[in-house]
């Protein structure tokens, strides 16, 4: 696959990850943490801000590798 092709999927991929993963986090925010303390809501925002980045390395790693070469 072309390099040029890849990083336009990618870049693609990571907004979506972006738009789709903070609708399901405001989602999960407002159901289950309007009665919650603030130590449950410090730790929700401050776990929930970071677990998004695991999938977006992946992607990026998928974007930046090396084309394999035909033999």
């Amino acid at each position: 696959m072309p390099v040029r092709l890849k990083k336009l999927i990618g870049t693609i991929l990571l907004v979506l990850l972006v738009v789709v993963y903070s609708i399901l986090a405001t989602l999960i925010a407002v159901a289950q943490l309007s009665q919650s303390g603030p130590i449950t809501q410090l730790l929700f925002f401050l776990i929930g801000g970071l677990i998004w980045i695991l999938p977006a390395m992946l992607i990026i790693k998928w974007m930046v590798g090396e084309p394999k070469k035909n033999s």
